[in-house]
């Protein structure tokens, strides 16, 4: 905090209004700081990325494997790219829930009296919230290797689906930053965010062949933002090709990067 202060405040030198875009990454990297050590203070925010990748990777894998593939083995490449999108999107939404619980304990009161840029205090938590989005990619790919799976990408193609994993899991979480911002109750944006997550996730080909759901579901299959990056995750892991699917991806991440941390910084500015 007071490396946030020092930033403008010196004797006798009037504050500025405005931070420059280098004072605002500084201030976004002094969030990012203060979030990690939130982090690691309370390890409590960590089970979900330490424990749902282990326990949805094997679960699903065991549970469906026989019936969809024929067998466990044979079923992996599809579970693991898709446990990967599903623990990216439920990762992000916990970024909503914090940022609503914050606010409501007046932590957010404190920063009304800084000249700081609006979106640090958003957009540092975010930053922060990057190692865990690593955590639970490495957790499930680990975990697939140990039971068998082989991704024919070699380790190229697996770096770069991980590396995918985690920019879905950020630039989602701005969707959720979004509502941490406008609802009233951090109840409110958990049980909203889940009413987000289970279709998106469900409704698309990370469990099953879209093939095997009705023809007007598939529509909405198709158009599922999850669907792209599972889609460009097992381009990328299982055959190692950099294709539309990865581009298509990389394009919708960024558009809800571009469509939610605006708005995010507006509603939240307003509530100041």
């Amino acid at each position: 905090m007071a490396a946030l202060i020092s930033t403008y405040a010196v004797a006798d030198r009037p504050l500025k209004a405005r931070p420059g875009t280098g004072e605002t990454i500084a201030q976004t990297l002094t969030m990012a700081r203060r979030a990690f050590i939130k982090m690691m203070r309370n390890p409590e925010q960590f089970f979900d990325v330490t424990i749902q990748p282990l326990l949805f990777t094997a679960m699903f894998a065991y549970i469906f494997g026989g019936a969809i593939s024929g067998d466990v083995k044979s079923y992996l490449p599809t579970i693991i790219t898709g446990i990967l999108a599903q623990t990216a999107l439920t990762a992000s939404m916990a970024r909503g829930t914090q940022l609503r619980e914050d606010m409501d304990k007046g932590v957010f009161d404190r920063f009304k009296a800084l000249p700081i840029a609006r979106i640090a205090p958003l957009a540092g938590p975010a930053v922060a919230d990057l190692l865990r989005y690593g955590i639970a990619a490495t957790l499930t790919i680990v975990v697939g290797l140990l039971m068998g799976y082989r991704p024919g990408g070699g380790v190229g193609g697996v770096v770069a689906g991980w590396a995918l994993t985690i920019f879905a899991g950020w630039s989602l979480s701005w969707i959720f930053t979004w509502l941490g911002t406008v609802l009233k109750t951090a109840g409110g944006v958990q049980g909203l965010g889940m009413m987000i997550m289970f279709p998106l996730t469900f409704l698309s080909p990370a469990f099953v062949p879209k093939e095997t759901m009705p023809t007007w579901l598939q529509h909405f299959v198709d158009v599922n933002p999850v669907t792209l990056v599972i889609n460009a995750t097992r381009d990328l892991m299982n055959a190692g090709d950099l294709t539309l699917s990865v581009v298509w991806a990389l394009v919708g991440c960024a558009a809800v990067v571009a469509v939610f941390a605006p708005i995010s910084v507006w509603s939240y500015s307003k509530k100041l």
